[in-house]
């Protein structure tokens, strides 16, 4: 069991790589009781310092993981979750700026905002349904503290499941507009297509993948509030971005987002 201190050290740690821009050594190597469960707690420390340090407040929540190849990969059976903050959303019409991070992706989502609060521990995808506002499509950009990348499971909760920034586009749609399951996803870089997908990818149906989530933050005590957003996993593998690259993801029947990334 890992001590208070050592939580507090390993938060502290990832705080400033972050702010500072440097890479750290995983932690599971230094401290081999760090599991998933305990990441968490390290995750919600390194919360409220950002919260503190930028004066800012929680928004919502991303999943990460949400494919079966990514699950096999890390060699674990379920998703992961970070935290939204309010100082994490970017403007679609404002260039995105590449000297935070360190070695940045991207990634297209489907964005959930819930219209009341889901509470565990039993929730099920018509339930999830049903208490969306609407949907969106949205470009996550990840960007992991670890040196290359690189990490185990428990890692890369204690850094907020590799969380960095998000990008929210348009229309607002309702969810019984149209079957998310079956939703076409068409993602671009600099005018090619990169890949092509549907809300299926994520965990058969992406509103299966927050079903996962509220249920798990039943046992923490934690739900989703009303107006929190959450991003319900990658519709594709993540790519690079560079100076100059402009990304654009459609979502069909629903809508579409767009950004252009600058030094």
């Amino acid at each position: 069991m890992l001590h208070k201190d050592t939580i507090e050290k390993i938060a502290a740690s990832l705080f400033r790589a972050e702010k500072e821009g440097f890479e750290v050594d995983k932690f599971v190597d230094q401290y081999p009781d760090l599991n998933a469960d305990l990441a968490y707690h390290v995750q919600e420390r390194l919360i409220e310092l950002k919260c503190e340090a930028e004066q800012t407040i929680r928004t919502g929540r991303k999943l990460g993981l949400t494919s079966v190849a990514k699950q096999q990969m890390m060699g674990v059976h379920e998703p992961v979750y970070g935290v939204l903050l309010e100082s994490m959303q970017m403007s679609e019409h404002t260039p995105v700026s590449l000297e935070p991070f360190i070695h940045p992706k991207i990634e297209p989502e489907i964005a959930f905002v819930f219209k009341r609060e889901l509470k565990g521990p039993s929730v099920s995808v018509p339930e999830v349904l049903d208490a969306t506002a609407y949907v969106m499509p949205a470009l996550e950009i990840i960007d992991s503290r670890y040196q290359n990348f690189s990490f185990t499971l428990a890692d890369v909760i204690a850094d907020n499941s590799s969380s960095s920034r998000f990008i929210l586009g348009g229309p607002c749609s309702k969810p019984d507009n149209t079957d998310l399951q079956l939703t076409g996803m068409v993602f671009k870089k600099n005018g090619r297509v990169i890949s092509t997908s549907t809300g299926a990818s994520v965990m058969g149906h992406p509103a299966r993948a927050i079903a996962w989530l509220v249920n798990k933050l039943a046992q923490v005590g934690q739900s989703i509030e009303p107006g929190e957003i959450v991003l319900s996993g990658a519709l594709c593998e993540a790519i690079s971005i560079t100076d100059g690259d402009v990304i654009a993801m459609s979502l069909d029947g629903i809508g579409s987002v767009s950004t252009v990334f600058t030094k």
